[in-house]
């Protein structure tokens, strides 16, 4: 039934954009950016926090007049950055952080733009990156992980900010073509051309990269950090072939391809790999 009025509602919001495009196209422009990059869950509430955050240390930095929240779990001075995904905040990691705590590193989870305890109502990869970066320069993490759109984001951010102190990635189901995506929101509405054409141009406008450029195993061509790039069979939101792109690319990069556990890839075995991968000289 769900999924039944899921069509409707945005078949719906489609029909209605494409009649908008030809009246005021700017507007209907600008309603579809919105729909595109606002959120619909991934909030937090200062008091009523998972129980996977009770433990941590709340640290709170402002960017452009916006505050990023971060979770602490104290180690050494090697640091390990989690950076979720789409919809989503800092508890996402609930089943990975027992494997990373066993380790002596220092591990900080990020809430993103508009998601968790971070101010904004507009998420998107250049913008995440910024934020990656302000906490790099703060913490100067060595090893950073990323699901989905998160690890999206930690590409771009290494393909604009070069940091060479990050010596370690881990991708998780991350998408690498942004083209894609865009796609998959015009087909998911039924947007026309004319809405499709004037959301490219605003990318290319808004980000001064060309949407058919904005793509990860492109960027990862130039890595030269340690990678574990993992993907499920399974995985209906991203494709596996995304993940087949960056195991291509990216030329210091094991490639995992797991059966069975979707886009979340929550797996023990898995994450055992990944701690073993970190904890690795």
């Amino acid at each position: 039934m769900k999924k039944i009025q899921l069509f409707f509602i945005t078949k719906s919001i489609g029909f209605y954009l494409n009649c908008l495009s030809y009246v005021n196209a700017e507007k209907a422009k600008t309603i579809a950016y919105r729909f595109f990059s606002q959120p619909r869950k991934g909030r937090l509430h200062k008091n009523k926090l998972p129980k996977t955050l009770h433990n941590s240390t709340r640290e709170t930095f402002t960017f452009n007049n916006e505050n990023i929240q971060t979770y602490k779990w104290e180690g050494n001075n090697e640091i390990i950055l989690l950076v979720h995904g789409w919809e989503s905040n800092a508890s996402r990691w609930k089943k990975m952080l027992p494997h990373l705590k066993k380790l002596p590193n220092t591990i900080i989870a990020i809430d993103a733009p508009a998601h968790g305890l971070t101010d904004g109502k507009e998420f998107n990869a250049p913008k995440y990156a910024e934020f990656i970066h302000v906490l790099a320069q703060q913490y100067n993490p060595k090893i950073l992980i990323g699901h989905s759109i998160g690890g999206a984001a930690i590409t771009y951010y290494l393909h604009k900010y070069n940091n060479d102190h990050v010596e370690k990635i881990v991708l998780l189901g991350a998408p690498s073509s942004f083209k894609k995506i865009s796609d998959n929101f015009i087909q998911l509405l039924s947007l026309n051309t004319k809405i499709q054409t004037l959301l490219e141009n605003y990318y290319l406008e808004k980000f001064n990269i060309h949407i058919n450029d904005f793509s990860g195993h492109l960027f990862a061509q130039h890595f030269h950090q340690k990678a574990i790039i993992a993907h499920d069979l399974q995985d209906n939101i991203i494709l596996v072939d995304e993940g087949r792109m960056y195991a291509q690319s990216w030329k210091n990069a094991t490639y995992i391809e797991t059966n069975g556990f979707g886009h979340s890839m929550h797996n023990d075995e898995l994450y055992q790999k990944i701690a073993e991968f970190i904890a690795e000289a």
